[in-house]
């Protein structure tokens, strides 16, 4: 087999250095002589492609998938304004909800101190969850300075080519780099902790009214017999006795939406909860999402040299949590946390100092 390939690409082979010995020789036709140089141009190219100092797995993986990414890249930038129309829907189908059909029942079931207490807790979550979602979509993330020789960084970014400092990370959908890049800024968890909440204190007053929401949605099965039964009726002509009492639209909607509210109520708990309580480990261990899997890959790395991995931003889960939240004194849990506020996180993004009150800790190895 391999003396027949020979026996093929030989005389190839020869016709290919027939034509480059022609093409340096001047009286080599113009034409030859220009295919002899996109050939060797090509060459160069596909060199150029394959060949990478730096290259590895990560690499190629990368060079597989580009055009994946691509095609994600284009598609999310797209289905963000969607995302956004959409939790505005349902977050408005809930409030609606909620004043139509649950403030009547609950004004008539409620005592006043419960009722009272009730009404003060919606509307904190409600004004909490409107203005940080408000805020994580038109605040900016934070670019890197263009143009400036003096910001301490770290590596290029290969994408935009442009230095990138410690905590920087290449966002596609932006087609820029990002200040300390990931799914959890402030405003973003400080957005989904109310709504969970919320969600959560619906979901468990679903449950506590459990009977309510059952016969609500018994309700809802008996008006699908009743329909069925007249169905049958005008089919059969043989309906003579006195029709049961039919549902007036107002009770339709109202059992409907009621059930409604309780499973759209009890998924978004689910989803929302278990996201919350991911990045709540991660800002307790002061690692961002995409730092965690750049972390895991150096202590592995350490742990077969013998050598321990400590993260240089992580200052003890209680004092990240305070920068997290910049929270420098105590009134700031009020002010800051219990209550909205725009104020701007610790630092400048580029630089990762300590707070002043945060206790000294020991040199470690910095992840970048």
């Amino acid at each position: 087999m391999r003396g027949q390939r020979s026996l093929l690409l030989g005389p190839a082979r020869l016709c290919l250095r027939l034509l480059l010995l022609l093409g340096y020789r001047r009286r080599c036709p113009p034409l030859l002589r220009g295919l002899v140089q996109r050939w060797r141009y090509g060459k160069v190219c596909l060199r150029s492609l394959l060949y990478n100092s730096f290259g590895g797995s990560d690499t190629a993986v990368d060079a597989a998938f580009e055009p994946i990414y691509w095609l994600v890249d284009n598609v999310i930038r797209w289905c963000g304004v969607v995302f956004v129309v959409l939790v505005i829907v349902l977050t408005s189908s809930i409030v609606a909800i909620a004043y139509l059909c649950v403030l009547p029942l609950i004004l008539q079931t409620y005592s006043v101190p419960r009722l009272c207490w009730h009404f003060f807790y919606s509307h904190w979550n409600l004004i909490l969850i409107v203005f940080h979602y408000y805020q994580a979509i038109t605040t900016p993330p934070g670019y890197p300075p263009q143009g400036r020789n003096d910001t301490t960084t770290v590596s290029i970014c290969k994408k935009c080519i442009n230095p990138k400092p410690a905590r920087t990370h290449h966002c596609s959908i932006c087609n820029r780099c990002v200040l300390k890049m990931d799914h959890h800024c402030r405003i973003l968890l400080l957005s989904p902790l109310p709504e969970t909440s919320s969600s959560s204190s619906r979901a468990l007053h679903s449950y506590g009214s459990w009977d309510l929401f059952r016969e609500a949605y018994a309700a809802i099965e008996k008006m699908k017999q009743l329909d069925k039964n007249k169905l049958q009726a005008v089919a059969n002509q043989t309906y003579h006795q006195t029709p049961p009492p039919t549902f007036s639209f107002r009770e339709r909607v109202t059992h409907k939406s009621l059930v409604y509210l309780w499973f759209l109520c009890s998924s978004v708990a689910l989803a929302l909860g278990a996201l919350t309580v991911w990045h709540a480990v991660l800002i307790s261990r002061g690692e961002t999402s995409i730092e965690r899997h750049i972390n895991k890959k150096e202590r592995q790395r350490l742990q077969a040299k013998g050598r321990v991995f400590r993260n240089h931003y992580n200052y003890g889960c209680l004092d990240n949590w305070k920068v997290f939240l910049g929270v420098d004194t105590g009134r700031h849990w009020l002010t800051r946390v219990l209550l909205p506020s725009s104020h701007l996180p610790h630092g400048n993004g580029m630089s990762w100092d300590p707070p002043p009150w945060v206790t000294a800790h020991s040199a470690s190895v910095m992840a970048v």
